[in-house]
Formats: structure tokens, C-alpha cells, sequence
């Protein structure tokens, strides 16, 4: 298992529980995530900079 820093944006929602599913939808594209925050935002473009660690299994070595 790996983890790696990664950024994401993503676009803000209406309500703040949507704002957590959708992060936590992208988040889950890149591996299991162990933490994350919301460090900016873009009012102009309504997006979300996200950072984050994620957790990802390593792969089996033939």
C-alpha cells in the first residue's frame, strides 16, 4: 500500500452535503482517501481546489 498527495478540482455544489459527496466521489477515483481539505476557492469558475492523501494497494509482483 502507497499513499500519495494529490490536488482535484472540484465544482461546488449547492449544499455542503453535496460538496462532501462530490469530493469524496472524485477522491475515491484516485484510491482510498485518509484525509482531505478544501484550500481554495474560484469564485469566478465556482471550483473547489481539493488536497488530499490517498491510500492505494500496491500490486502484486509476478
Amino acid at each position: 500500500m502507497t499513499t500519495h498527495f494529490i490536488t482535484a478540482e472540484i465544482d461546488l455544489q449547492e449544499s455542503p452535503v453535496q460538496m462532501q459527496q462530490a469530493i469524496e466521489a472524485e477522491l475515491q477515483k484516485r484510491g482510498e482517501p485518509l484525509r482531505w481539505a478544501v484550500t481554495g476557492i474560484d469564485a469566478d469558475s465556482q471550483k473547489a481546489q481539493v488536497e488530499a492523501v490517498v491510500t492505494v494497494a500496491a500490486e502484486a509482483n509476478p
